[in-house]
C-alpha cells in the first residue's frame, strides 16, 4: 500500500513539473506573440556584415548604430538598462536620445532595453538568419525593423532597405 502511494505521489510529481514547464513555456510564447501583434514598430539603423557559417548557413551579423551611441556614453554603463529614443518619422526611425534616467518620456520617446557583455552593448541580437542563397537581398538592409513594449522589451521582426520596406529575401522569378 505505501508503494503503491509512494508510486502515485512520484507519477503526480512527473505529470505536475511537466505541466508547469508547458505552461510556462506557452506564456513565454504567448508574450512574444503580443509584442509582435501590439509592440510600437521602430527602425533601427544597422552596419550589416554578411559572413556564412557551415553549422548554421547563410546569415548576417548585425551591429546596431544605437550599441555604438549607447557605448559613447562613457565605460562606467551598467550591465543593463534603457535607452531612450526619438521616434523621427512616420515610420518609426529612431535614434538615441539619452540612457533613461526616469524622467518621463516626450510624446517621440521610446524606451528599449539594452545589456552590456564582455564590454560590448548588445541589444536584442547580433545575427540575422536567412534562407541559403538570399544573401544579395539582405545584402541592402540598412534598418533592423523591432516591436517594442511600454516596458523597453524589444523583438527583431525583419530587416528594411534604405526606404525602410521590409526585405523578404523572396528569389526574383
Amino acid at each position: 500500500m505505501i508503494k503503491n502511494v509512494r508510486e502515485m505521489t512520484s507519477g503526480s510529481l512527473i505529470v505536475i513539473g511537466l505541466l508547469l514547464i508547458l505552461a510556462t513555456v506557452n506564456q513565454a510564447i504567448w508574450i512574444k506573440e503580443q509584442l509582435l501583434a501590439h509592440g510600437t514598430p521602430v527602425s533601427l539603423a544597422l552596419a550589416p556584415v554578411d559572413p556564412r557559417s557551415l553549422m548554421q548557413g547563410d546569415y548576417m551579423a548585425l551591429d546596431w548604430q544605437l550599441a555604438r551611441d549607447i557605448r559613447a556614453v562613457g565605460p562606467a554603463l551598467p550591465e543593463s538598462g534603457k535607452a531612450v529614443l526619438s521616434l523621427w518619422n512616420k515610420t518609426q526611425g529612431a535614434t538615441f536620445v539619452r540612457l533613461d534616467d526616469g524622467k518621463p518620456l516626450a510624446a517621440d520617446e521610446i524606451r528599449i532595453d539594452y545589456r552590456l557583455r564582455a564590454g560590448r552593448v548588445r541589444l536584442v541580437t547580433d545575427a540575422y538568419f536567412f534562407q541559403e542563397g538570399r544573401s544579395a537581398a539582405f545584402a541592402k538592409a540598412r534598418y533592423g525593423e523591432f516591436r517594442v513594449a511600454p516596458n523597453g522589451q524589444a523583438l527583431l521582426v525583419g530587416l528594411q532597405d534604405e526606404h525602410f520596406v521590409r526585405i523578404n529575401g523572396e528569389p526574383k522569378r
